[in-house]
């Protein structure tokens, strides 16, 4: 399996079975793009370790997770993002954005 980070927009989760792309988290603004790479990965990566799961499935949760985690690193300067923010709020966060996507894709399909 390979992960690619493309920035602002997303990334893609690549194996020898499927391709799977995450979108980044929409925002209105974005006020500082820095770390956002790590946050991603921090993420991702917190979620396979809380999970112990290397599943396709598994790794399609842990990029949600991943562009959650990056939306609040840009969403102020530095670490200021991260400020109060609880598992909860994480998780609160993956639900508006899986709800987001499935809502786009299902209007493509139509």
């Amino acid at each position: 399996m390979i992960i690619i980070k493309k920035g602002e927009h997303g990334a893609l989760l690549v194996t020898d079975r499927i391709v799977f792309a995450a979108p980044a988290y929409p925002l209105e603004m974005i006020n500082d793009p820095t770390g956002a790479g790590d946050a991603f990965a921090g993420g991702f990566m917190g979620y396979l370790a809380r999970t112990d799961s290397v599943t396709e499935e598994g790794m399609r949760s842990a990029m949600v997770y991943g562009a959650a985690m990056g939306s609040y690193a840009v969403s102020h300067f530095g670490i200021r993002g991260f400020e109060g923010v609880t598992l909860i709020d994480v998780q609160r966060r993956v639900r508006t954005f899986r709800d987001l996507t499935h809502v786009a894709l299902a209007e493509l399909v139509k």
